[in-house]
């Protein structure tokens, strides 16, 4: 179906068009908001990945999938946005998108929020180049090979970062949150 409205798209259809972008809309947004971290950053983002993508869909080759063509543009429009954007790192810390476990204790709940914002900020402080690896295969769940085709690298190089990226966010854990570290260690 999605190869259909992609055919019908790129013919001028624009409704089949906003099939594709309320098919997409959701990862979209999630990745720009991860790369940004604020929710109006990211909606501006996902809107002008949108356009981009349809601007640029004649030269989209048909016999791939579309999710990590399209997550590409939102990875470029973020980083993008990112360079001008100088109040990059004081968004993310407003932004906590991670929502703990059902649980019918309010003190375990409490735990998992304080968990989740701290090891939020830990992937913070981590380059650039390690959040966007983290972001894509944890928060957005994508397969190395949909990470490797948005970052625009080989499936290796994606496992690589990954490895160094999650080393080097123990190390920041370790040292720079232990009570985290604790936690995790119990």
């Amino acid at each position: 179906m999605e190869q259909e409205f992609i055919y019908q798209a790129k013919q001028g259809d624009t409704a089949a068009y906003e099939s594709l972008v309320r098919q997409h809309q959701e990862a979209v947004f999630r990745l720009a908001c991860l790369l940004l971290g604020d929710a109006g950053d990211a909606e501006d983002a996902a809107q002008e990945t949108f356009i981009r993508a349809f601007r640029s869909l004649s030269t989209f080759d048909s016999t791939r999938p579309f999710r990590p063509w399209l997550l590409s543009i939102t990875a470029n429009v973020a980083r993008n946005r990112r360079r001008s954007i100088g109040r990059y790192f004081a968004a993310l810390q407003r932004l906590v998108i991670i929502t703990p476990r059902e649980t019918g204790n309010a003190e375990s709940e409490s735990i998992q929020q304080w968990e989740a914002k701290t090891l939020w900020k830990a992937v913070q402080t981590l380059n650039v180049i390690d959040q966007e690896v983290i972001y894509l295969r944890y928060f957005m769940e994508l397969s190395v090979s949909e990470t490797a085709e948005i970052l625009k690298v080989e499936q290796g190089t994606v496992k690589s970062r990954l490895s160094r990226a999650l080393s080097r966010l123990r190390e920041v854990i370790r040292q720079d949150f232990p009570l985290l570290y604790e936690g995790r260690q119990a």
